[in-house]
């Protein structure tokens, strides 16, 4: 459209100049309201109106020519599409003046690479789409500059692998589109992110429904993908896959499985066994929490409190495949310690977890040495105690120029962690002579029978007994004691206090009806000496497998050696039984062993050579049994014969 100058007649006054200037800016200002905005070249823009007056503007950008991401694209564009071209790269802040761009389509390109910021300022995008390019690598970072996506399409490309840091920018997707990729696994946390992995319930509401494309990789099935196996076996899930015939392409004996029939070697979801759920220690004791894992790969283990927080003070150990244990200590316990400890562990096949809680018992105490102020000062002052619960005691004392303040904690700790309140007591003032004598000096002076008796000890302790001993010197043999003893800490009831009556001479005494496994509080008390300050002492009484430790350890010893010993004086009796057996049968005739094993040969001697006439007479014989012949003829001739020869003897031959 183009503006022709008006140009009023020269006659015309100064009010027609200013109402033709007037015209021409109200026709200018229509023009502009009017007019389109501009579109790339290389583009297709489309204005979708309303009868509202408003309306969507979408561009389309699929020139074959076209080599980079057009920049002049209109700022009211709620979706671009930029198909089928030659682009190969997506620039940072590609998009950044889009700032009402809900739709982002850059599909079947030859994209390679994007950048990091390449979706910067794309605040309110709902939709990416970038399948059908060569991208292998995906800046999945880039993801957390579009809070609202809920749809992501990357299927057809060349993905290998997907980061676990990947993982906290997919949680709100609804739509994970990653089909037709070269992916083998997935990080085994991918799946936690939603139900029923995430701990939420499995439910039918659709709203919660996610779709997965994951069909055509060559996925190697092994545990970290156990999770996605287990998925696409469930009947009722939330999580939606495109493809339910997914298949294994790895290892060997699983090429070509499906994931509903495929069963995985060496995978073991873990499980956890703690040493005990519920502890409670005494103030500024120190503690320390075990727990016990098993499961394939081992799992790891890990330790937190209620509000998540990591607890980094523990020590782990694996002493196998598939076993792991774990210790959590902690030193000093205090009140904010108490709570619940949770031990979790962790494998690629899921996560288990078991938690212990921890409590508390007792208070802090402290010890301060009273301050003691100078007698001999002054006149009259005023004193008073505040005892709260026996626990804590507070002199206070007022003398001229001076006033003391001194506290004193007990150091014995309470089952409960609360500090009872008492009343204020006016505390008792003895005066005399021309000083003051103050309440510590009484109790002190009270207190000097408690150091006749010392060397409290208990020597001998069971189950349900104990003997005190104890030594009594400046003490008359027959003085009274009185022996009181209760439970640790329940010294004011009088519900669990035990006395029993004996004389300092005796030495000793049995403490008798005590509960096993339980701290004892004993104490010695003099005639006219305050409890609190007579000797005491504490002790513990066995458990009573403490107690029977020593019998049942020499039963079994001693059950074991008989196990060995008998079955060797078994085997020894039968030995000589065999043998003496033996000797009674192998035992023949002296007849019958004479005939048998021994031969009697002929005694054949030299007789003296005479003159006669018959001079073959040589020998002389003995006559010889026919048997004992016979066997002496079964000899070999060379040994039977005689060799003896003359010059008027012959060769002969017993047989």
């Amino acid at each position: 459209m183009s503006f022709f100058p008006i140009r009023p007649p020269s006659d015309c006054s100064p009010l027609v100049e200013i109402m033709h200037q007037i015209l021409r800016t109200f026709v200018l200002i229509c023009c502009f309201h009017t007019a389109c905005p501009f579109c790339p070249a290389q583009c297709t823009c489309v204005f979708h109106g309303r009868s509202d007056g408003t309306g969507t503007r979408s561009v389309l950008c699929n020139d074959p020519d076209m080599s980079d991401i057009p920049v002049n694209v209109p700022v009211d564009t709620v979706k671009l599409r930029v198909e089928k071209t030659a682009v190969r790269r997506v620039p940072t802040e590609a998009f950044y003046y889009l700032t009402e761009l809900r739709y982002l389509w850059i599909t079947y390109n030859s994209i390679t690479s994007v950048d990091t910021g390449s979706f910067y300022n794309l605040k309110v995008l709902h939709e990416l789409r970038l399948d059908g390019n060569v991208i292998s690598v995906f800046p999945w970072e880039s993801l957390k500059e579009m809070p609202l996506l809920r749809t992501l399409d990357l299927h057809n490309n060349r993905l290998t692998s997907i980061p676990a840091e990947a993982i906290p920018y997919l949680e709100k997707l609804t739509y994970l589109d990653l089909s037709s990729n070269k992916l083998a696994t997935l990080p085994s946390d991918l799946m936690d992110i939603w139900p029923p992995f995430n701990g939420e319930p499995v439910t039918s509401n659709a709203s919660q429904k996610v779709v997965l494309g994951l069909q055509d990789n060559p996925w190697f099935c092994d545990c970290k993908i156990s999770k996605l196996i287990e998925i696409s076996k469930m009947a009722v899930t939330p999580v939606i896959l495109m493809d339910l015939f997914l298949t294994c392409s790895a290892p060997e004996n699983l090429n070509g499985v499906l994931f509903q029939r495929a069963e995985l070697d060496n995978c073991v979801k873990p499980s956890v066994m703690t040493s005990a759920t519920k502890i409670t220690s005494p103030l500024g004791s120190n503690v320390l929490l075990r727990c016990d894992a098993t499961g394939y790969p081992t799992p790891s283990l890990y330790w937190s409190r209620s509000d998540g927080s990591l607890v980094n003070n523990t020590v782990q150990e694996s002493p196998g495949d598939g076993i792991r244990w774990s210790i959590m200590s902690v030193h000093g316990i205090l009140h904010k310690d108490a709570g619940d400890y949770s031990c979790r562990a962790k494998n690629d096949a899921g996560a288990a977890e078991a938690t212990i809680s921890l409590s508390v018992a007792g208070t802090m105490s402290t010890t301060i040495s009273p301050v003691m102020p100078d007698v001999g000062t002054g006149p009259t002052g005023s004193g008073w105690t505040y005892s709260p619960g026996g626990d804590v005691t507070i002199f206070t004392s007022t003398v001229p120029m001076a006033r003391t303040t001194a506290v004193a904690l007990s150091a014995k700790p309470k089952t409960s962690s609360s500090i009872q309140r008492g009343s204020l007591k006016p505390a008792k003032i003895q005066q005399g002579g021309g000083g003051r004598k103050f309440v510590s000096d009484e109790k002190s002076k009270k207190s000097e029978s408690s150091k006749l008796v010392k060397d409290l000890e208990i020597v001998d302790e069971t189950s349900d007994s104990a003997v005190l001993v104890w030594k009594a010197e400046g003490l008359p043999k027959n003085s009274p004691l009185t022996v009181v003893y209760s439970p640790y800490g329940e010294d004011g009831e009088d519900d669990y206090k035990r006395t029993v009556e004996t004389n300092a001479g005796s030495g000793k005494i049995l403490l008798e009806e005590l509960s096993p496994g339980i701290r004892y509080s004993v104490c010695l008390v003099a005639k006219g000496s305050a409890a609190a300050k007579d000797p005491c002492i504490d002790f513990y009484t066995l458990d009573n497998f403490e107690e029977g430790g020593q019998n049942q350890l020499f039963i079994i010893i001693s059950g074991i050696a008989c196990a060995l010993a008998l079955p060797l004086i078994g085997l020894l009796l039968y030995k000589i039984l065999a043998l003496y057996y033996k000797a009674s049968e192998a035992t023949p005739d002296e007849e019958e062993l004479e005939k048998e094993s021994y031969v009697k040969f002929e005694t054949i001697n030299m007789k003296q050579r005479t003159m006669n006439p018959h001079p073959t007479e040589l020998w002389a014989r003995r006559p010889t049994h026919e048997s004992e012949r016979l066997l002496l003829c079964s000899r070999s001739s060379i040994d039977s014969q005689m060799t003896y020869k003359s010059d008027s003897s012959r060769s002969e031959y017993l047989c």
